[in-house]
């Protein structure tokens, strides 16, 4: 059924392809998120490697692509995944049969489960192919107004508080050193401790972009000085965000 550079069914393949899979940012999006490219592959594809079952069969079935889910394989990977379990999990594709992996949200292998199997299937000779979708880092880093020629994502600061400032403050002196955007993000529940953490301890004159619910309705993405957000700033309390900082 797929009519698409990335396959050809009346070409038998030795290996299949392993398909990295974006997932939405915010439920019930895909429909108007996801390109063609990415529907046509699902539609297409029966065998998954996924971080989430529950999420997963949500997200296909939201695309209405008459996809039966009793008929799609998933098989569990994520940060947890024993190195020493990934070939079994990439056999499917030794065998002809192409692979999706697809993670909680947003782009596998970007701050989600799947760089180890990527890696695996490099080594074994497996075309690995990367769908375009939303990344949650790369679409604040785009509307932050930031320095996109230089910038690092960090993942998560510390939870203990003493060494979140502390990291805090080391990211904003390499960004005045460097002239590098510092990119992190926070368990959704506590974004508002770590807000709290970056106006208590960022110089006035440093920029924070706030990002959150990217993609949702409510989406904001805004860049202001430090002292400006001190007079007014979001409730971020279990909504997704990502925070960048740069001084240069």
């Amino acid at each position: 059924r797929r009519h698409s550079i990335f396959h050809n069914p009346k070409i038998m393949k030795a290996k299949g392809i392993l398909y990295l899979i974006p997932n939405v940012l915010v439920l019930e999006t895909g429909q108007d998120i996801m390109a063609p490219v990415v529907k046509n592959v699902i539609a297409n594809t029966s065998h998954y490697l996924v971080e989430d079952f529950r999420t997963v069969r949500r997200y296909i079935s939201s695309l209405k692509l008459g996809v039966k889910l009793e008929e799609v394989h998933l098989e569990k990977l994520d940060k947890k995944t024993p190195e020493i379990q990934l070939k079994k999990l990439l056999a499917p594709l030794l065998k002809g049969h192409d692979v999706g992996i697809i993670s909680e949200a947003g782009c596998p292998g970007i701050a989600d489960p799947g760089a180890n199997a990527v890696a695996l299937a490099h080594k074994l000779g497996i075309k690995v192919v990367p769908l375009p979708g939303p990344s949650s880092m790369f679409m604040a880093l785009m509307g932050s107004g930031f320095n996109g020629q230089s910038f690092t994502f960090n993942g998560y600061l510390p939870i203990d508080r003493k060494d979140r400032v502390q990291a805090i403050k080391e990211l904003e002196a390499k960004s005045i050193r460097e002239n590098t955007t510092q990119m992190f993000m926070e368990t959704p529940f506590r974004n508002n401790r770590m807000l709290e953490d970056l106006l208590a301890n960022l110089s006035s004159n440093t920029l924070l972009c706030i990002a959150s619910n990217i993609t949702g309705a409510d989406e904001m993405i805004q860049t202001k000085k430090v002292a400006d957000w001190r007079k007014k700033h979001p409730d971020l309390h279990k909504i997704p965000a990502v925070f960048l900082i740069h001084h240069s």
